[in-house]
């Protein structure tokens, strides 16, 4: 089964960070990232940049137009015309599926602000210790914005995160 998480940074530089970690921990077999996207906000700007991961194999599990999507309804539909929004309440309907749902949309985008970045990714058979480690090591402590994760699964990934080390 794999996981959708969207991981926090304080400034507007690690999360592209963070994406190149991942993929190496996935060339160490700690981690499977089927695909992921960053969002960068520099501060002061007026919107963010986006950019979509590269896989490994060449083909993320999730395309463009989905990223596109989804960072539009997330950080650009309160600039766009009605119809637009109405295009965009119909795709949003459809994402609650995945998770992808007005409290997901709320929680990205009350807390992804200028000065801050943010990784969406998509991953599964993940070692959580090792990874979270390799986060620490680099200097990377991110916050767990949201996910699919389990109750469970999430209270003992924020609580690893959380950890003094």
């Amino acid at each position: 089964m794999a996981t959708l998480s969207v991981w926090k940074f304080s400034n507007a530089e690690d999360a592209t960070r963070a994406q190149q970690l991942l993929l190496s921990l996935q060339k160490q077999e700690l981690i499977q990232v089927h695909d992921s996207a960053t969002v960068s906000w520099e501060e002061g700007a007026k919107k963010p940049k986006t950019r979509q991961g590269t896989s490994p194999a060449g083909l993320g599990a999730l395309n463009g137009t989905f990223w596109g999507m989804l960072f539009g309804l997330l950080f650009f539909v309160p600039l766009l015309g009605a119809a637009i929004g109405a295009a965009a309440g119909a795709l949003a309907g459809s994402l609650t599926d995945i998770g992808i749902n007005d409290d997901f949309i709320r929680s990205v985008r009350d807390q992804v602000v200028p000065g801050t970045s943010a990784i969406f990714v998509l991953t599964s058979a993940t070692v959580s210790d090792k990874v979270v480690d390799a986060f620490r090591s680099e200097g990377l402590h991110p916050e767990l914005i949201t996910t699919n994760l389990s109750a469970e699964e999430e209270k003992r990934l924020q609580h690893a995160f959380a950890a003094e080390d």
